[in-house]
């Protein structure tokens, strides 16, 4: 029997509904720890971009977060992928002490120049306090993995202000191909008041300039669906899969061969925190450092100006190529933080390139790498077609489905979340896959489970 057909038993709607008190007051801490966090990340990144010498701090950053992690955090080292694995497979479950740990090494790694998001820790805060809370209440299995499905949305849609996205992502990330909505409800209610708490504290997220919302016809109404468009963003989106693959394939491999070439884990994040300074050096500038949401200098390469009016095919033709380094770099080597805002970054630059090879405007297909990308590694493309419209606007719905879609067929079976479960394969050779984690997927020889 598979694993996906040897799930605990899920909780009826009354235990859920019993459950609403509880899982309101987690939603609010969960938001207000969110709210705490981009705090410390924003003042960290100010300190970072004032005081550059900080850089050369990254070596030894790395190696005092990987000394913790080894002395009293070997059991949520694991982070997101362990509380997948605690959702399927309920056991010991996710401790406490997992969202103090992973919210002050996300901080200390921005604040010396790692290129790491911010997804993983939030995901990392919600699962660990949805857990305590479990304990504390002693609920059930069922109400425990319910709980923690909870806690992934109301992180992921507090951290970045998409709260429907988040309750579908936490849905979406358990298993690939397959989504239970039995969850849905209690997944949308924390994601959103999570995100109402982290807002209430005064947090604000980054705007992203998207003016196109369609085509203008030659009677004056607007077109939300161009024929030509769409096949151009489908070609596109097939980059954005092949991107997606290569980034989660590069950061597990090189991870594995880093755990070769030096069997002490917490001084891995010293061959990190130099490659970093190195790679600084060779490209001559910061712009790949940190979220890259905004420009460490004016004119920079980032996220926002990726969405300006003018390509620039010559001076950022290799940021995603940089940023993919940088990032996959500092994650193999051990520096604690997420992968999807760096994912970002690398869509929203392949797109900005790509806008000048395949005649579509700018804005959009950076609009349509940004999440497309993050669809492909997550395996994620329903939550991230909604991303995108949280974030930019429903009049390019059509485009974003497109890219996510597409991404998705072709980023394989592989992910940056290697607990996910292969529910329904991306393609007939893959059927022999289902039941097994991508991390089991991945190994030579994967048995075949009946």
């Amino acid at each position: 029997m598979s694993k996906l057909q040897n799930q605990p038993r899920f909780p009826g709607i009354f235990s859920l509904v019993r459950l609403s008190a509880v899982l309101v007051a987690l939603s609010v801490c969960i938001g207000s720890a969110c709210a705490l966090f981009l705090w410390l990340l924003e003042r960290a990144t100010s300190l970072r971009i004032e005081h550059p010498a900080l850089l050369f701090g990254l070596p030894l950053a790395g190696v005092a977060v990987g000394l913790c992690y080894f002395w009293l955090g070997r059991d949520v080292e694991a982070g997101a992928n362990l509380i997948v694995d605690e959702i399927h497979e309920p056991g010991a479950g996710v401790q406490l002490r997992m969202a103090p740990f992973v919210l002050i090494a996300t901080v200390v790694s921005h604040l010396f120049g790692a290129s790491v998001g911010r997804e993983g820790t939030a995901i990392q805060i919600g699962g660990s306090l949805a857990s305590a809370t479990a304990r504390l209440f002693r609920l059930r299995p069922p109400e425990t993995c319910a709980l923690l499905t909870c806690g992934i949305a109301a992180g992921f849609g507090a951290v970045f202000g998409t709260p429907i996205a988040g309750a579908v992502f936490a849905l979406e990330v358990l298993a690939l191909g397959r989504l239970d909505y039995r969850f849905l409800l209690p997944a949308a209610i924390s994601s959103i008041i999570a995100d109402w708490a982290c807002r209430a504290w005064g947090i604000h997220h980054a705007s992203y300039p998207l003016v196109f919302q369609g085509t203008l016809n030659s009677d004056g109404s607007v077109s939300h669906v161009d024929i030509m468009l769409v096949v151009r963003v489908a070609i596109a989106a097939v980059a954005f899969g092949l991107l997606s693959r290569v980034f989660a394939e590069s950061v597990h491999r090189l991870a594995a061969f880093m755990k070769k070439l030096c069997k002490t884990p917490w001084l891995r994040p010293v061959i990190g925190g130099i490659l970093t300074i190195l790679l600084v050096m060779i490209v001559g500038n910061r712009d790949y450092l940190g979220l890259g949401v905004l420009p460490a200098e004016p004119g920079g390469a980032s996220i926002v100006n990726f969405f300006g009016s003018t390509i620039y095919p010559w001076s950022w033709s290799w940021s995603w190529f940089w940023k993919l380094v940088f990032t996959v770099t500092v994650l193999a080597t051990g520096f604690k933080g997420g992968e999807v805002t760096p994912l970002f970054f690398i869509g929203a630059a392949s797109g900005n390139i790509l806008a000048f090879l395949l005649h579509v405007p700018v804005d959009l297909l950076a609009a349509v790498g940004f999440v497309s990308v993050f669809a492909g590694a997550a395996n994620t493309p329903l939550a991230c077609t909604l991303m995108g419209v949280e974030l930019f606007g429903a009049g390019d719905i059509v485009y974003f489905a497109t890219g996510c879609f597409v991404a998705y067929a072709c980023s394989g079976h592989t992910g940056i979340y290697l607990s996910q479960r292969i529910g329904i394969a991306k393609s007939a050779p893959g059927n022999r896959l289902c039941g097994m984690t991508l991390r089991e997927a991945r190994m030579p020889q994967s048995p075949v489970r009946g």
